[in-house]
């Protein structure tokens, strides 16, 4: 059969340009739609422009730092629309990036919505159909609400970077990453912030005495965190929404946001009529090679949400341009993956945390908490926290989780010995870099607790 295209991908955020990139780059004959914006939900409304706005709440206390340490600083206020303007000029800086990305190395782009009608077609938002012999889905993700009186009301991830001023105050509901990494941004640039999650702890799935500790030094800076917390109604009023909790209160908030989960950008896509299986949250099932039922059709990314990181679905495109045109079969290697979460203060893991640890064998914690130099001097009493988890019988470190200022830094060297595969005894063999926080991380010598 002959067909229009060796690759068609549907969708331009980084795992779906870098795949298409590359296999143009080794020859195919490609081609990519998308119907938003280039660069997906990690350069448009999400890690980029998350960690830009990460970074203008910190200065605050930086400010406040300074003149601590002896600097003549007088702080005026933020401005969000100077500060805005700015961004959004980055955001289209980068999309432009990814356009000449495509455009460089050969790509046709059409700027439309895409759907699968074949095993080996697709048809554009204009009825025109197109042919491939392989079709790749990177359509990613998306924030849900809860399907609950009033939720039209509220805004969601994708919103907060368009808002035409910042609220006084707002209601933030979630207790997960984005949840908390915004609560500590609008917190840091002057907003009321208060959060609602309804478990009984922030971050769940992490480190137990990490997220205890990212929990404390939120409510310490300001955050109005209230765990074991929902609402059940939300009503447009006079002045914002009121909201009705579950721990009796009553008040009303000039914003409320929902960052209570996401799910995958696969409805309406036609996968189901072929033969794509997919599953309870609505990704698309592959397996070990991305590789749906349908032996022409991949996935990779958020839309199969296995891990749902930036890097991780650059890769898990690279893996499916090393299998499918290069002839070199090749799984994603999902194990030991460093994360950063840009919480304040930000929180960084690689491996198991000491909870799943326990779970498989017996081990030893190395930990420590203590107050930086630079934040004590300044006169704060922020902590931080460096933890080690290694095994009891083959020394391994098994997860590493830091605490503290720039640990997204850290935990990405951190990440390379632990994916080596380094004992504690590799780790205390190095020798500490003085005076800096991360030096703990060598110089942990006795076990705070087995199991």
């Amino acid at each position: 059969m002959s067909f229009d295209y060796d690759l068609f991908v549907i969708g331009g955020g980084s795992g779906g340009v870098r795949a298409a990139r590359v296999a143009a780059q080794g020859g195919a004959k490609v081609a990519l739609a998308e119907e938003d914006r280039y660069g997906g939900t990690c350069v448009i409304r999400g890690c980029v422009p998350k960690k830009l706005m990460v970074f203008a709440s910190e200065f605050p206390a930086a400010i406040a730092d300074a003149q601590a340490y002896g600097w003549d600083v007088r702080a005026g206020g933020f401005d969000w629309g100077a500060f805005k303007t700015k961004l959004h000029a980055e955001l289209d800086r980068l999309e432009n990036v990814y356009r000449g990305i495509l455009k460089n190395n050969g790509v046709t782009s059409y700027d439309a919505r895409a759907k699968v009608v074949g095993a080996h077609e697709v048809e554009l938002a204009d009825g025109t159909r197109k042919s491939a012999k392989h079709i790749l889905l990177a359509m990613g993700g998306r924030p849900v609400k809860p399907d609950m009186a009033g939720a039209e009301h509220a805004i969601t991830s994708n919103e907060i970077f368009h808002l035409e001023k910042l609220p006084k105050n707002i209601l933030i509901l979630g207790g997960g990453y984005i949840a908390c990494e915004f609560a500590g941004i609008l917190n840091g640039l002057g907003v009321e912030v208060t959060q609602y999650y309804r478990g009984a702890q922030i971050l769940r799935g992490f480190d137990d005495e990490a997220r205890g500790l990212v929990s404390e030094e939120m409510i310490q800076n300001g955050v109005k965190l209230h765990l074991g917390t929902n609402i059940f109604s939300m009503q447009k009023v006079a002045g914002g929404i009121a909201v009705k909790s579950t721990n009796g209160q009553e008040q009303v908030f000039e914003q409320v946001m929902f960052a209570t989960g996401r799910a995958p950008n696969t409805q309406d896509m036609g996968l189901e009529e072929l033969g794509v299986p997919l599953g309870r949250k609505g990704e698309v099932l592959v397996d070990d090679y991305s590789q749906t039922k349908v032996p022409s059709i991949y996935a990779v990314g958020d839309v199969t949400d296995r891990v749902n990181l930036t890097p991780v679905a650059i890769r898990e495109g690279m893996a499916f341009v090393e299998t499918v045109f290069n002839g070199k079969p090749t799984k994603p290697d999902h194990a030991l993956i460093p994360t950063a979460i840009f919480t304040q203060p930000e929180m960084g893991t690689v491996g198991l945390s000491e909870e799943e640890a326990r779970e498989i064998e017996p081990i030893e914690v190395y930990c420590t908490s203590f107050k930086p130099m630079q934040q004590a001097f300044a006169g704060r009493s922020d902590r931080v926290l460096m933890k080690l988890v290694v095994s009891q019988q083959s020394r391994r470190v098994l997860g590493c989780h830091i605490v503290a200022p720039g640990a997204g830094e850290m935990i990405q060297l951190a990440g390379i010995a632990v994916k080596m595969g380094a004992t504690k005894e590799d780790f205390d063999r190095t020798v500490a870099v003085h005076p800096t926080m991360s030096e703990e991380i060598v110089t942990m010598k006795e076990p705070v607790r087995r199991g």
